[in-house]
């Protein structure tokens, strides 16, 4: 009772100094919040004044991350908080591999997404990230691939995705199409990674609690990273009120699907010992792996699974959100890619794989790319300095400091991609090359990872990079060779990034399926 008496005083004194803050603000010439077209920072509240005057800090933060001539932005939170913004590749670089021992997740995001992801993966540090990531990497080897395309991918676009589409087409409906590909990615991410087919893109599109729980924890965790007070959302999940006690009741429900798919595993191996016991590592679905690894813990294996789920589920999705509306935007890149996949299916051979057909879409590779560039399916990482260093560009880092890269802000930097950075070019990836007298071919030339970091860089870089590759390739490819998709929106409609934990395009994206001639 004495520590909620202290907390409950603490919550009291802080909203009473903001309030002063704000009163102070109003009544002084401390308004003028800006010094040189640069956001001014005062002495204990730092940049406090200019971020409340932002209707949106992170469009706020990618403008400040252009405008300077460094692309990097030493931000100033209340009481001393000091917390480093960049766009450069050269500090990306510095952070993910020169010093990457240095710049871990850290006390500060480990508190923030502990309630949701535990320890797992995309939460974890030292030994029991690389645990993880060892027995991870078997999902990722060519056979792995492989059968995910021919096998799981190809399953779920030919027996539920097309014939959803071919049937709104019929039927003229206005389907959602973040939401159908979320729930695409869901029953690819649970059959790859847990052998089980949730068979949630149905015909029925049946709600899950566990999708809408999903969403509500992801959006709530990311709130914790926003607050400008971080103390207040602690205070808040100590009094177990408001969204924190919405969190608590999304995470139940959140871990207890994930629980029952380790149990039911579990029980599946019991049963099945002597044959799971001879089964070769690439034919294992990464749930058993980490079962037969040796951990016995639930509650680490359930981490495990709930990171993979985040990962699977929302990162291509939300990719595949943006490269649809991107097209829609730009017809020449859509004939395209329709050439491609007609060219491709003229030259398939009665041996070919889907796999290795997927593998030669150059110019869809590159489109997705392109895509990933202006709206990336995660607009900023976070990393914390386990000790003392010295950024690039003679930015001293202190322990505890927390640096935060921009992979959205880096794709719109003129001084990385030329004047016409805004402009959706798929080309820029690509380069002519002759072979055989005057034959000629495009071959997909990939960037600087940490130009581009849209799937990290150095020794953490995404796993499953070439997996998402894949699996989006063959939906482009299945979806465009029979369909357009038109999103049904008004005339100058812009639609709004959303950069959650996971980014996503807000209120989703309504469209129209229309059978191709």
């Amino acid at each position: 009772m004495f520590e909620l008496g202290n907390l409950l005083l603490l919550s009291l004194l802080l909203i009473l100094s903001f309030a002063l803050i704000l009163y102070i603000s109003k009544s002084s010439s401390l308004r003028t919040t800006w010094a040189n077209d640069h956001p001014k920072s005062y002495p204990i509240i730092g940049h406090l004044f200019a971020a409340l005057e932002q209707k949106d800090r992170f469009q706020w933060l990618t403008k400040l991350l252009i405008d300077f001539p460094t692309s990097t932005f030493i931000f100033h939170r209340p009481f001393g908080v000091k917390s480093i913004q960049t766009a450069d590749p050269a500090v990306v670089e510095h952070i993910l591999k020169t010093r990457f021992q240095i710049y871990q997740k850290g006390p500060f995001q480990k508190s923030v997404l502990r309630d949701l992801l535990g320890d797992g993966i995309f939460n974890a540090d030292g030994e029991t990230w690389k645990f993880q990531r060892q027995v991870a990497s078997y999902e990722f080897n060519t056979k792995s691939l492989r059968k995910f395309v021919e096998d799981v991918v190809e399953h779920e676009l030919s027996n539920r995705l097309l014939p959803m589409l071919s049937e709104a087409a019929k039927n003229g409906t206005i389907l959602d199409l973040q939401n159908i590909l979320r729930r695409f990615a869901f029953d690819n991410i649970c059959k790859i990674g847990f052998g089980y087919d949730p068979e949630y893109l149905s015909p029925s599109l049946p709600e899950a609690k566990f999708a809408a729980a999903f969403e509500e924890a992801v959006t709530i965790s990311t709130s914790r990273f926003q607050a400008l007070f971080p103390v207040l959302w602690k205070i808040t999940r100590f009094l177990n009120i408001g969204s924190e006690k919405r969190l608590k009741q999304a995470v139940v429900e959140i871990r207890g699907f994930a629980n029952s798919l380790v149990r039911k595993k579990k029980q599946e191996m019991m049963r099945n010992t002597s044959d799971m016991s001879s089964k070769k590592p690439e034919t294992e679905d990464l749930l058993s792996r980490f079962l037969k690894s040796g951990y016995s813990d639930e509650k680490f294996v359930t981490d495990i699974v709930i990171s993979f789920i985040l990962a699977g589920r929302d990162t291509t999705s939300a990719a595949l959100t943006w490269f649809f509306w991107l097209l829609n935007k730009n017809e020449s890149v859509e004939e395209e890619i329709v050439n491609e996949i007609k060219q491709l299916s003229k030259q398939k051979k009665d041996h070919s794989s889907v796999f290795e057909e997927v593998k030669d879409m150059v110019y869809i590779h590159a489109a997705l790319c392109e895509s990933m560039r202006l709206y990336p399916p995660v607009a900023v990482d976070l990393k914390e300095a386990v000790m003392d260093d010295m950024l690039p560009g003679e930015i001293p880092i202190t322990k505890g400091t927390r640096v935060s890269y921009h992979p959205y802000a880096m794709g719109r930097l003129e001084k990385l991609w030329g004047a016409n950075w805004a402009d959706y070019k798929p080309e820029r990836w690509l380069e002519v090359e002759r072979f055989e007298g005057n034959n000629v071919r495009r071959r997909f030339v990939p960037r600087d990872p940490y130009l581009y970091p849209v799937f990290q860089a150095g020794p953490r870089i995404c796993l499953g990079k070439e997996m998402a590759f894949l699996q989006m390739k063959r939906v482009v490819a299945g979806v465009l060779e029979r369909f357009r998709v038109i999103p049904v929106v008004g005339e100058g409609f812009e639609p709004v990034y959303v950069p959650q934990l996971t980014a996503k395009m807000q209120g989703g994206l309504p469209v129209r399926i229309q059978e191709r001639i």
